[in-house]
């Protein structure tokens, strides 16, 4: 019996190795490595989220660790984020010196890139570290 690729297996065939879902995958990788799926609903209204308590990154000043909340929020076109892809990409900002308002505009700019949703906002809020908590919401619509 011959079994047809479903269609995100035919997507991964043609981009050959560039795909991090199904293979062993083990560190961070860069913007221009998240992984996206065909979205073949492009006419309903739907809402995809992904929301982490475990996004790390350095203060730039100190090098001291600052953790945060991320909540993304987007409404797809053509494409969806692989998970995969998105731990793995969020994974590489441990060891990148960021403020928590340059990182979420960077997160934003990034994803945005990688799927081109018809809109999407970055809702990401730092930990409390010295008595205060930042909360930054970038947007994109398009």
């Amino acid at each position: 019996m011959v079994r047809r690729a479903n269609h995100y297996q035919e997507a991964s065939m043609q981009r050959g190795d560039e795909r991090v879902l199904g293979r062993d995958a083990r560190g961070p990788i860069r913007a221009d490595e998240i992984d996206t799926v065909p979205w073949a609903h492009g006419g309903k209204d739907a809402v995809v989220e992904f929301a982490t308590d475990e996004l790390t990154a350095i203060c730039p000043v100190t090098g001291q660790p600052d953790f945060y909340d991320l909540k993304l929020t987007y409404r797809p076109r053509e494409r969806l984020l692989e998970s995969k892809a998105m731990k793995l990409y969020l994974w590489g900002f441990r060891e990148k010196g960021a403020f928590a308002e340059d990182l979420a505009a960077t997160l934003l700019d990034d994803l945005v890139a990688a799927c081109d949703p018809v809109e999407m906002t970055v809702d990401l809020t730092q930990q409390v570290r010295g008595g205060l908590k930042i909360r930054t919401v970038v947007r994109h619509t398009g």
